[in-house]
C-alpha cells in the first residue's frame, strides 16, 4: 500500500479522496519538521502547503517519493531542481486560490486607505482619534497592478466600480491582451511613479526578489501605498520599514513575508502606517476546500494513472 505524507493542514475532503483511493495516510499536518522528517522515507506522495519546506536535505531522504503536491500556487518553498534530480514530480494548484487572494487584496487596499485597523485599535485603547485617522478615497486614484495574470485581473475587475484609473506591468503580457479602457500597460518605472496604490501579483523568482527596495520606494509618490498578497521576498522588508518610518511612502498592507512566521523583532511590526496579516490570502473555507480537493485528486491520479496535471517539472527527460 502506497503512503501519502501530509505535513500542512488540508480539508477533510482531501483526506477522503486519498483514503478512498486505498492510500495509507501519514498525517503530520500539525507536526514539526523534526517529527515528519523521520517518516518521509516511507512516503510515495507528499501533500504540502506554504508551511512546509521540501528542501534538498529533505528530498534526499525521500527514498520512495514519487510526487510532491502543493496545495496552492506558490512553489518557492520547494527545491524543484532537487526534486527533479531525485525523479520526483512537483505539481501545484494554480487556479483555486485566485478569488480568495483577489478579495483579500481588495480588503487590504480598503483597509490601508481608510486606516481601518488603526481605528479599531485606537477604540480598543479607549481613544477617539477620528481626526488623526483621515483616510483617502479610491475614486480617481491610480492603481498600479504588478503582475496582470489571473489574480491581478480579478483584482482589476473588482476595483473597476471604485472609479480607479488602472495601469499594469507584466513582462509576459502586452497591451494587446487588454482593453486599454480597462487597463493601460506601462513599464515598471512608470507604474512606480504614477500609482497611488501598487499591488503585487507576481511569483517570487530571481527577477522579482527585492523588486521593491529602497531605490524603488524613492520613485513612488510620498502619498502612495503598497500592498503585497503575493509572496514574501518581492518587497525588501527592511527597506519598506525604512520607507514607512521616514515618510518616503504613506503606507503598506502586507500579508506575506520572506520568513514565516515572523518573529517579534520583525521591522514592520508596530508601525502605525502598516497593516499586517498572517498570510491570509488563501485562508478562506472555500479556498482551503478547493486546494485540498485539487491537490489530492492530482496526487491520486499521478500515483494511480501517471497523470501529470499542473506538473512543474519533468524528471523523466534525459
Amino acid at each position: 500500500m502506497k503512503k501519502i505524507l501530509v505535513t500542512d493542514p488540508i480539508a477533510e475532503s482531501g483526506y477522503t479522496i486519498l483514503r478512498e483511493a486505498g492510500f495509507d495516510i501519514l498525517d503530520y499536518a500539525n507536526s514539526s519538521r523534526e517529527e515528519w522528517i523521520h517518516v518521509l522515507p516511507e512516503a510515495h506522495g507528499w501533500v504540502i502547503r506554504s508551511g512546509t519546506n521540501p528542501d534538498e536535505e529533505a528530498i534526499q531522504k525521500a527514498d520512495n517519493l514519487e510526487i510532491i503536491g502543493r496545495a496552492g500556487v506558490g512553489v518557492d518553498n520547494i527545491d524543484i531542481q532537487a526534486a527533479t534530480r531525485q525523479g520526483i514530480v512537483v505539481m501545484n494548484t494554480p487556479d483555486v486560490n485566485t478569488i480568495s487572494a483577489a478579495e483579500h487584496t481588495v480588503g487590504m487596499i480598503l483597509a490601508v486607505s481608510r486606516n481601518l485597523a488603526q481605528g479599531h485599535e485606537s477604540l480598543n485603547r479607549g481613544q477617539w482619534n477620528r481626526h488623526a485617522l483621515v483616510g483617502t478615497e479610491l475614486f480617481r486614484k491610480t492603481l498600479g497592478i504588478v503582475g496582470c495574470g489571473k489574480i491581478g485581473s480579478e483584482v482589476r475587475k473588482r476595483l473597476q466600480s471604485f472609479g480607479l484609473n488602472m495601469i499594469g506591468y507584466d513582462p509576459f503580457l502586452t497591451q494587446d491582451d487588454f482593453d486599454p479602457s480597462h487597463l493601460k500597460i506601462v513599464d515598471l518605472d512608470t507604474l512606480t511613479r504614477e500609482s497611488d496604490f501598487i499591488t503585487l501579483h507576481v511569483p517570487l523568482v530571481k527577477d522579482t526578489k527585492d523588486l521593491f527596495n529602497v531605490d524603488r520606494f524613492k520613485m513612488m509618490k510620498k502619498t502612495a501605498r503598497i500592498i503585497n498578497v503575493a509572496r514574501g521576498g518581492i518587497i525588501n522588508e527592511s527597506d519598506l520599514a525604512h520607507a514607512l518610518i521616514h515618510g518616503i511612502i504613506a503606507g503598506a498592507a502586507i500579508d506575506v513575508f520572506e520568513n514565516e512566521p515572523i518573529n517579534e523583532n520583525h521591522p514592520l511590526l508596530n508601525l502605525p502606517n502598516c497593516i499586517l496579516t498572517p498570510h491570509l490570502g488563501a485562508s478562506t473555507k472555500e479556498a482551503k476546500e478547493g486546494v485540498s480537493l485539487a491537490v489530492c485528486n492530482q496526487v491520486r491520479d499521478y500515483l494511480v494513472h501517471k497523470n501529470m496535471t499542473f506538473a512543474l517539472n519533468n524528471p523523466f527527460e534525459d
